[in-house]
């Protein structure tokens, strides 16, 4: 047997170079990386622009060409097409005026789009009691939403499947952060959904506190509470008691975990892209909460392969 698999790979071998580039690209990024280690003719194929342009969508020149001017990490005329397909992977793109951000999935190729805070519809952003807007050092976007006061807390985003790999199973991921003094979301969970725009979807039922599950991270928060924020503080002694908050089951409900890029994610939901014209909205909220919320920084929804790897 192992001589028969030998032989195969001695004839693989010996085919052209375009050839095992052709083979290789009915594979994965992954795999064709892998394979530069069988025998030369697999590493020069491995490299060769045959391949990588296969991986590459057939419309990144298109999103590209959306770009803000400088934000380019290579030449789209001299950089080999492996080269531009690893930058897309690692650097994602600021595209449509710096309020996307676009780039691949390292391990299929698939596209992948991040909308940021200011191509979301964010209810009363435009209420400076209630948000505000600023830079933020670890966001990839020149501004973030930031939550001062309100009681409510929903936003929505859409995104035409055009912009998105066909024949892809996509989840959308709410990314945000929580400042030192945030409050209120351990009362009641939020609610998301996503679907294409007319056609059916379901609600699931999202955490938004990051540590709600965590009654030692949140009893050192109590410490400041109690002192800094009147009105919560009957509550908050009486959350500090318990392991979680009476009233929310977490057993039934999706939580944040916490990304490589030091930001949280909490994925909404998913919908499988079959490359029509069809727009996908993505609806976060919390509306049923008789306390108010303060302290949630949001930096956007990343939509990506439902079964990528985040690298970023």
């Amino acid at each position: 047997m192992e001589e028969e698999e030998s032989e195969g790979i001695i004839y693989l071998s010996s085919m052209p170079e375009g050839v095992v580039a052709n083979i290789l690209s009915l594979t994965t990024p992954s795999d064709a990386c892998r394979s530069s280690a069988v025998s030369g003719t697999f590493h020069a194929a491995a490299q060769s622009d045959i391949l990588w342009n296969n991986f590459l969508p057939i419309d990144w020149e298109s999103l590209v060409s959306r770009r803000k001017t400088s934000d380019l990490n290579f030449d789209p005329i001299s950089s080999s097409k492996k080269e531009i397909f690893f930058s897309l992977c690692d650097c994602p793109l600021l595209i449509d005026d710096g309020n996307k951000s676009f780039s691949l999935d390292k391990w299929s190729g698939k596209k992948c789009i991040m909308l940021g805070a200011r191509d979301l519809k964010i209810i009363w952003t435009d209420t400076p009691d209630y948000w505000t807007w600023i830079s933020h050092p670890e966001s990839r976007f020149g501004e973030v939403a930031v939550l001062l006061q309100a009681w409510w807390v929903e936003l929505r985003g859409k995104i035409s499947c055009k912009m998105l790999s066909a024949a892809t199973t996509y989840a959308a991921y709410f990314v945000f952060k929580m400042n030192e003094r945030y409050y209120g979301f351990d009362i009641v969970p939020a609610d998301a959904k996503v679907g294409i725009v007319g056609g059916e979807c379901c609600t699931i039922s999202v955490g938004l506190d990051p540590y709600l599950d965590n009654s030692q991270r949140k009893r050192q928060r109590l410490v400041w509470m109690g002192s800094n924020a009147p009105g919560h503080r009957q509550r908050l002694r009486w959350m500090g008691s318990k392991t979680h908050t009476p009233g929310i089951n977490m057993s039934r409900m999706a939580l944040p975990k916490e990304r490589h890029d030091g930001w949280f994610e909490i994925e909404m939901g998913e919908f499988h892209n079959n490359g029509g014209d069809d727009e996908v909205e993505m609806v976060l909220k919390e509306v049923n909460c008789n306390y108010s919320k303060c302290g949630l920084i949001v930096q956007g929804i990343e939509i990506r392969p439902k079964n990528s790897v985040l690298h970023r």
